[in-house]
């Protein structure tokens, strides 16, 4: 018996772009690093490439009899050998027959790993786009031109920020300003968190850096229609919806979702292709705050796009990314706190899957109904998993497997107290069918509170001291599919009733009898309400006392133009100035 031939082990090697080295020898392309063993192979990779990254084993593949180790790496720079090109796996793909069939196998097997080539160069615990600190902020692209200074800069905010926001991390009590006539109360933390200004420094940077080059967004930068038609204006473009519906170029270029929602999509004379299809590797696509599924990262991959560079995932995002792989290699099922239809769910979903199984809870209802079919032993009971849950878990959920141990995770913007309200609902439930110390193994991240986006917290508890001041009104100022400037709203209207207004921007204080007060309905959509901005009442309170905060997509310009809107209502003579204001606040 002949013994088998030991596998060869091949080096793929890809640059910044995900672009895949290849020999090109006449007609065919072939694997340029092999070799008997792993030596061998970085001996050749390193022939080429003065710097790579420590290649790393990824699968095995059959091929012509032969067995190969697979491995990844990444490169920069030229190659020394001339032999030796990059490709986007697209155009590979698209010329079949010029490739040697030990490639072309390989490049059949690579689609589950795609999503790990952009970022071959960090480390499991690394993160993509760290939060920056305070002296490496680009705040200048907050005053670039008349437009940015009055979508971002405010003197109010500025100087209540360095007032009362003593901690990024804790809340403190509220600042008053006292315009005579009307006092405003403002919560300590408000508007733009680490992460949206990440995202919004990337992009403006990306499009100043970029001259004549086609930028993309993946889709909205962050939930506000201001920020994002301002870098519509500068020449952004997005490739799809919130909802993930791809634009076309006609409606891809200068259109505003907004736009679309309101007037439809237009419909060429022509056929009319998607934005997605005319990419090519010369162009940039920057991935929003909350992240992006591993399916549009791998279609960018193929295209031989660069994605680390432009990928503006919030660090806090990625952090419950990072503790769903760890409960999944632990064993659980992950439970997903979150609105199936936001980016952000969706992205953790996607990255989730690969390590766990998974379902998406919306509330604590949901949560309700899974665990009735957690503790229930009756298959058919169970069975209903299927239909209630559908389109919201993992492909191959088996219910007499998948729900024996779960954790929680959650969309980073949605209220905490619900988040550990579902975590604690589903220990009462194993605990409920198999006892004290068993519901202990069977619920992962007991006590934990690591997948709860600090910034969120804070805003949160910041209103929360807050409303606990004599209040007449109060305005949650944000885009209308904003998650974060919803739950804020919802803890305003608990407390004030008809008196909390969920708003964009000024605009919508169309005078003092009428505001146009969004009414969230659900599934990424709402509608308008016209309601008074002043009760009827016999006492009314002098002077007026209103509350004023923004969501973390909100910018501080808008929060001044509200007040500055709101103070147009009284006479000017009842009005101290705005000068004076400042001036208490800096004494």
């Amino acid at each position: 018996m002949i013994p088998a031939s030991p596998a060869l082990v091949v080096i793929l090697a890809f640059n910044a772009s995900n672009q895949l080295t290849v020999r090109k020898l006449g007609s065919k392309a072939g694997l340029p690093f092999t070799g008997t063993d792993l030596a061998m192979a970085t001996a050749r990779l390193e022939s080429a490439f003065l710097t790579h990254t420590a290649p790393a084993e990824y699968f095995s593949a059959e091929a012509g009899g032969r067995s190969y180790r697979v491995f990844f790496a990444q490169v920069s720079g030229t190659p020394v050998d001339r032999e030796i090109h990059f490709e986007s796996l697209d155009d590979l793909a698209a010329n079949p027959t010029s490739l040697a069939p030990s490639l072309a196998v390989l490049l059949n097997q690579l689609t589950p790993h795609l999503v790990e080539i952009p970022y071959l160069h960090l480390g499991e615990n690394d993160f993509i786009y760290k939060f920056r600190p305070a002296l490496e902020r680009n705040t200048a692209i907050y005053a670039q031109d008349a437009a940015a200074d009055a979508l971002y800069q405010s003197q109010l905010c500025t100087a209540i920020k360095a007032l009362a926001r003593l901690h990024e991390r804790t809340a403190t009590a509220p600042v008053t300003l006292d315009f005579g006539a009307v006092n405003y109360v403002i919560p300590s933390h408000f508007g733009f968190c680490l992460g949206v200004k990440n995202a919004i420094e990337r992009a403006y940077e990306t499009l100043a850096e970029n001259p004549g080059k086609r930028v993309f967004m993946l889709s909205e930068l962050i939930h506000n229609p201001f920020v994002n038609e301002d870098l519509l204006r500068r020449g952004l473009r997005y490739l799809q919806s919130d909802k993930g519906m791809p634009y076309t170029v006609n409606n891809g270029t200068g259109v505003s979702p907004e736009f679309l929602a309101e007037n439809g999509p237009h419909t060429p004379a022509t056929p009319d292709p998607a934005l997605w299809d005319t990419l090519t590797s010369d162009d940039i696509v920057i991935i929003p705050a909350f992240g992006a599924t591993d399916e549009d990262k791998g279609r960018l991959v193929r295209k031989g796009i660069a994605v680390s560079h432009y990928d503006a995932t919030c660090m806090l995002v990625e952090k419950v990314w990072k503790a769903a792989r760890a409960y999944g290699r632990d064993g659980y099922t992950v439970v997903i706190h979150g609105k199936n239809e936001h980016e952000e769910t969706k992205a953790t979903f996607s990255n989730t899957r690969r390590h766990a199984h998974a379902v998406i809870v919306r509330n604590l209802e949901e949560t309700r109904r899974l665990g009735e079919l957690i503790a229930s032993d009756d298959p058919a009971v169970r069975a209903k998993f299927y239909k209630f849950f559908a389109g919201r878990h993992t492909p191959g959920f088996d219910v007499a497997v998948h729900l024996d141990r779960v954790a929680v995770v959650n969309q980073t913007t949605l209220l905490m107290n619900e988040t550990l309200g579902i975590l604690e609902h589903l220990r009462a439930v194993y605990r409920g069918k198999y006892g004290d110390a068993e519901a202990g193994r069977r619920v992962g991240g007991s006590g934990r509170r690591d997948t709860l986006c600090y910034a969120t917290q804070v805003n949160q508890d910041a209103l929360t001291r807050a409303l606990s001041e004599p209040l007449d009104a109060a305005f949650v100022i944000g885009g209308k599919n904003s998650s974060n400037t919803y739950q804020l709203f919802r803890l305003c209207e608990e407390q004030l009733g008809k008196q909390a207004f969920f708003i964009q921007s000024e605009a919508n204080i169309c005078s003092a009898e009428s505001v146009e007060h969004y009414v969230y309905i659900g599934g990424g959509s709402g509608l308008a309400e016209a309601r008074p901005l002043w009760p009827d009442t016999t006492e009314p309170r002098t002077p007026k006392r209103v509350l004023v905060t923004g969501g973390a997509s909100c910018p501080d310009g808008i929060i001044q133009q509200v007040i500055t809107r709101i103070n147009s209502f009284f006479p000017p003579a009842q009005l101290r100035s705005m000068a004076d204001v400042l001036h208490d606040l800096s004494v």
